[in-house]
């Protein structure tokens, strides 16, 4: 009974471990928030103040209407361009260059049974410089010391261009066979880029109708609203989104125990692709990504102030009084005079 009991205690705690370990080293970094809170009943508090402050925040109204809409668009790449780095060193400069020819054939010959052709490589040659030794001259009282040279050193990227990330895979391996493991970077590239820009502001034109509808069933009439318009697109790769961090814990509380001295080793560096997150968009297409993506957006910002009320001229009444006065004479005939006021 004691050795069924410890085999299922085994299986708990592997299992616990295979969960904790689907998760992922990333959230290693965050194992310094205190989960106080959550682990207690009643109200706890949000530990994410950025969370909180969202839920917290106190609206203001105004007679000021503002339309703040954003669109964002994850976008495949249509072609890929892997750039990787050679050096070469020989001799002399015509061995340099054979030796660092033999080389870039072989990765073409190689990629070229996988599926890319020739036309889709370029060479970009760096730098061809010759390689200086110090040479030692002894006289009777002194050393003289001259660098003269020794050999050449040629360096060149090769570009690499496909179209799928499957091929990535091949001209790893390719490159490897050659000596060549220095990965400078990929580049995405988009051919329709135009037709992204034109789909967004399509998606923001709709939400603009939405909002102006939203606040004509409120009472507004917007024709009763100057409009000022302030607008902005841009455009990010993989390569602006990649984090790094270190999932190993230094410290060994056994070797501390048994008084034991502590040797530190230099810890790997992780890498992971982090894109823009989407709670400050009204609207995503293509949400969800399985690889890196190329992130385009747009914004659109309205505001609309209400218009002056006009003010119509008070008419001006006025009134002219005819000044006039009369004479009788004695015979008493009455004779009418207009009086003269300046």
């Amino acid at each position: 009974m004691k050795i069924i009991n410890l085999s299922l205690i085994l299986l708990l705690v592997f299992s616990l471990k295979l969960h904790a370990q689907h998760r992922g080293n990333y959230n290693e970094i965050t194992n310094d928030i205190s989960r106080q809170n959550i682990l207690t009943s009643g109200n706890a508090q949000i530990y994410n103040p950025t969370v909180q402050q969202q839920i917290n925040k106190v609206l203001y109204p105004s007679n000021v209407l503002t339309i703040d809409v954003k669109a964002l668009q994850n976008v495949n790449a249509t072609t890929y361009t892997a750039i990787f780095n050679l050096s070469q060193m020989g001799p002399s400069a015509e061995t340099t260059n054979k030796l660092m020819k033999a080389r870039i054939d072989s990765i073409k010959y190689r990629l070229n049974k996988k599926g890319i052709p020739q036309k889709n490589i370029a060479i970009d040659v760096i730098s061809f410089i010759p390689i200086y030794e110090v040479e030692v001259t002894k006289k009777l009282f002194s050393k003289t010391y001259t660098e003269v040279p020794k050999g050449f050193e040629l360096q060149q990227n090769i570009h690499i261009q496909f179209t799928n990330t499957n091929h990535f895979e091949s001209i790893l391996e390719a490159c490897a066979q050659s000596e060549v493991y220095n990965l400078v970077k990929v580049d995405y590239y988009i051919e329709n880029i135009r037709e992204v820009y034109k789909n967004l502001q399509e998606e923001l034109l709709q939400l603009v109708d939405e909002k102006k509808a939203y606040y004509k069933a409120l009472g507004f009439d917007m024709s009763t609203y100057n409009v000022a318009i302030a607008d902005d697109k841009y455009c990010y790769f993989p390569k602006d989104f990649y984090q790094s961090y270190q999932a190993y814990n230094s410290t060994s509380v056994e070797a501390l125990q048994k008084n034991k001295g502590v040797t530190t080793v230099k810890k790997q560096t992780s890498y992971y692709y982090q894109p823009l997150t989407y709670e400050n968009y009204d609207v995503v297409v293509n949400p969800s990504i399985l690889e890196p993506v190329v992130q385009i957006g747009m914004n659109i910002k309205l505001v609309f102030t209400p218009k002056p009320i006009e003010q119509k001229p008070t008419p001006s009444v006025q009134t002219k009084i005819d000044h006039k006065y009369y004479v009788i004479s004695p015979n008493g005939t009455i004779d009418v005079k207009e009086l003269k006021t300046n």
